[in-house]
């Protein structure tokens, strides 16, 4: 007889996944490779949309199930939801039932702050968190958890009083946080740079960077989003979660390719092979190193599987 199929809300996988353990099974992970389709977009009406975000490997079965939809919310219901059903590879029996929001933020800012490892200097002290959104608080949990060095968040957003509320969340989880007064002066000082923005207009200029810092852009995933601009990119060592996920949908990467500004080759090294040792991260203290993430299966994966273990 089968084991019975666990559901797990969220609050049982924020509970279960701290950040050492997922960033360390993320790494084995992408090490390891797993099968990955490209992610399917399904048109319900307008303005609607099913996602489906499938990943297999030797052990198990994955898929995303994500739906948009605009006007639940007049229903009293978020606009975005995704359920995340693990089956076991060898029966195709259902083991779990995940939170997928849960599921997603915990991956998405863990694999943020394991590329960090490899990519930001070793001297980073002040991380700079651009945008206040509900991904804004684990992306900075998760870097100040892997890289304990930090000592100073500055946070900074289109509405201060959003930017004050998540200082204040932060500083009463220890963190130590203060409000960004100014865009510019905030990245002029900071040594790591995490986006997570809906941006369409850059928010992070290359005229504004300096040698050795980390650019980490999450937000951006589809051609009319932007969190950095030309100049920034052009500048940076650039690394990307995966090549077919993020060159086929990062406005950031996109329009300066198309432009002629730089070529595919720009993109140096994917995930995996920072973890395989294939490529490095960073290569020289004075370069500008960019992440850019659009979010792949084999991350939401390899968090369940660490869930299932947890």
């Amino acid at each position: 007889m089968s084991a019975p199929v666990r559901v797990l809300s969220a609050s049982e996988v924020h509970a279960a996944l701290d950040w050492t353990s997922l960033a360390s099974a993320l790494e084995a992970a992408f090490a390891a490779g797993a099968q990955v389709p490209v992610r399917h977009a399904h048109p319900l009406a307008e303005g609607d949309t099913l996602l489906l975000m499938p990943a297999w490997n030797a052990d198990v079965i994955g898929t995303k199930i994500v739906t948009v939809i605009p006007g639940a919310v007049a229903l009293g219901a978020p606009s975005v939801n995704a359920t995340y059903l693990l089956l076991d590879r060898r029966t195709g029996v259902p083991r779990a039932i995940i939170d997928g929001d849960a599921l997603t933020v915990r991956r998405t800012a863990a694999v943020s702050a394991l590329v960090a490892r490899y990519a930001a200097p070793s001297t980073a002290r002040t991380l700079l968190m651009v945008g206040t959104g509900h991904l804004a608080p684990w992306m900075v949990r998760a870097h100040v958890a892997l890289r304990p060095a930090i000592d100073r968040v500055l946070v900074w957003g289109r509405r201060p009083e959003r930017a004050a509320a998540l200082v204040a969340t932060l500083s009463d989880e220890g963190i130590p946080a203060v409000v960004a007064g100014s865009r510019e002066a905030a990245v002029r000082e900071a040594d790591i740079i995490s986006c997570a923005t809906a941006a369409q207009e850059p928010l992070v200029p290359g005229a504004w960077l300096r040698p050795g810092m980390h650019l980490d852009c999450v937000g951006g995933f589809t051609h009319a989003m932007r969190e950095v601009d030309d100049a920034a990119v052009v500048a940076s060592r650039v690394l990307v979660d995966s090549y077919a996920g993020v060159l086929a949908e990062a406005g950031d990467l996109v329009h300066p390719i198309a432009r002629g500004l730089i070529t595919r080759e720009h993109v140096v090294a994917e995930v995996g092979e920072l973890a395989r040792g294939e490529r490095a991260g960073r290569t020289d203290a004075s370069q500008i190193t960019l992440f850019k993430s659009v979010g792949t299966a084999l991350a939401d994966l390899a968090a369940a599987q660490c869930l299932m273990t947890a």
